[in-house]
C-alpha cells in the first residue's frame, strides 16, 4: 500500500513539473532587434547560394529529362527506319504477287475466274480485275452472279474517280 502511495505521489509530481514545462517549451523567445538584424542578413546572404542550388538542381532534372527524351527518338527513329524496310519488302512482294496472281486470274477460264473471285474479299477481286485487260475483265463480270459484279464495279469506279480536295 504505502508503494502505491508512493507511486502515486510520483506520478502526480511528474504530471505537474511537465504541466510546467510544457508552456515554455512552446513560448516564443523575445528576440532582440539586434538578433533579427542578425537573422535577416543570414536569409539574405544565403538566398543567393539557395537559388543557384535550386537552379542547379532544376538543370539536371532538366538534363535527365532531356536525355530521356533523346533515347526514345532514336529508339522511335529505330523503330521508323525498321517499319520502313519493312514496308518497302512488303510493297515489292505484293506488286510481284500481283502481277503473277493477275497473269494466273487473265489464263484462267472466265467462268472459272469468276467463281474463284467470287469467293474472295471484293476489294481484292477489284484490284485483280483493275489489272486485267478489259475485255478479260468484262468477260469474268459477266460470269458472275449479278450482285457480286454490282459489288466489284461500285469498288472499281470508286477506286477510279478522284479523291475530292475539300
Amino acid at each position: 500500500m504505502k508503494m502505491n502511495r508512493l507511486a502515486a505521489a510520483f506520478l502526480a509530481l511528474a504530471t505537474g513539473l511537465s504541466a510546467l514545462s510544457v508552456p515554455a517549451a512552446f513560448a516564443q523567445p523575445n528576440l532582440s532587434e539586434a538578433n533579427q538584424d542578425e537573422i535577416a542578413r543570414f536569409c539574405s546572404n544565403i538566398a543567393d547560394a539557395a537559388r543557384d542550388r535550386r537552379y542547379a538542381l532544376q538543370t539536371m532534372e532538366l538534363n535527365k529529362l532531356r536525355s530521356d527524351v533523346d533515347e526514345r527518338i532514336v529508339a522511335l527513329e529505330d523503330k521508323r527506319a525498321e517499319y520502313e524496310e519493312w514496308l518497302t519488302r512488303r510493297e515489292v512482294f505484293l506488286a510481284k504477287a500481283e502481277e503473277g496472281l493477275v497473269a494466273i486470274y487473265a489464263s484462267m477460264r472466265p467462268d472459272a475466274a469468276a467463281e474463284r473471285l467470287s469467293e474472295v474479299s471484293s476489294d481484292l477481286a477489284a484490284a485483280i480485275l483493275m489489272k486485267l485487260e478489259p475485255r478479260i475483265a468484262g468477260v469474268i463480270l459477266n460470269e458472275m452472279n449479278s450482285k457480286a459484279a454490282a459489288t466489284l464495279t461500285t469498288i472499281i469506279a470508286s477506286a477510279a474517280r478522284p479523291k475530292d480536295p475539300s
